[in-house]
């Protein structure tokens, strides 16, 4: 299997390391295919492989009692699993699984931090990267306590597209009510709301987008700090 070029991938990441950098793990990369559901990260498991997200995207959930909740998202802009082993640990209690289906380019754990080690730089980004996960839990965090659910749902439902082609989201009901921690009754009624002002058109088992920015205007200042940080750390490194 030939090696991926750095001019060729799409994960943003990836493009943003020096060519010196991107050489280092360039022979540890495997380009893979993901399926809905599959599970990339599994709680108090040791993490062995991480993932660059070249399309679709990965969600980070935290479960208790009984629920399940969203606490980030990871399409092309980053890395499935940096967080606990480029802080030196080797597990999780969070799950990552594949919320949208398409490739990653995926590197043994070993590989990524012996690399890491090697170059200041590479070490540097993907710290950088990592602030900007704990700037988006963060987020997600005031989002969930402070603002309503339809501005919740729109704040999620751009964050979705930021890391997908075009306006249409493969998505269920029942699946947006686990990645917001709410009922599936309450997800209807916030889903039908936006489709109401004609923001959103829902189909079974999808929704397309048609107005995007109405949408980034509900949600207000719930979204863009995320992003705002990824563009100063990363692409303005």
């Amino acid at each position: 299997m030939s090696q991926p070029q750095q001019s060729a991938v799409r994960n943003r990441l990836l493009k943003a390391m020096s060519p010196n950098d991107f050489s280092l793990i360039q022979p540890h990369l495997e380009l893979v295919r993901t399926e809905l559901r599959q599970s990339l990260i599994r709680p108090h498991e040791p993490v062995q492989q991480l993932y660059f997200p070249e399309s679709g995207f990965g969600s980070i959930t935290t479960s208790g009692s009984g629920s399940q909740v969203e606490v980030g998202i990871v399409g092309r802009e980053g890395l499935v699993g940096a967080i606990p082993v480029l802080l030196g640990s080797d597990r999780t209690p969070h799950e990552c699984f594949v919320q949208s289906p398409g490739e990653m380019l995926r590197i043994e754990a070993v590989a990524l931090c012996d690399a890491a080690s090697e170059s200041v730089s590479l070490n540097r980004l993907l710290h950088r990267y990592i602030q900007v996960q704990f700037v988006q839990t963060a987020q997600t965090a005031l989002a969930n306590a402070s603002y309503p659910l339809d501005v919740r749902l729109a704040r999620w439902l751009v964050m979705c597209q930021d890391r997908l082609d075009g306006d249409e989201i493969q998505i269920t009901h029942e699946f947006i009510s686990i990645m917001l921690g709410v009922r599936r009754p309450s997800t209807t009624l916030a889903v039908q709301a936006l489709e109401g002002q004609q923001l959103i058109r829902a189909r079974r088992g999808r929704i397309t987008i048609l107005d995007r920015a109405a949408l980034t205007a509900l949600a207000d200042d719930s979204y863009g700090l995320p992003e705002a940080e990824y563009a100063r750390l990363i692409e303005g490194a």
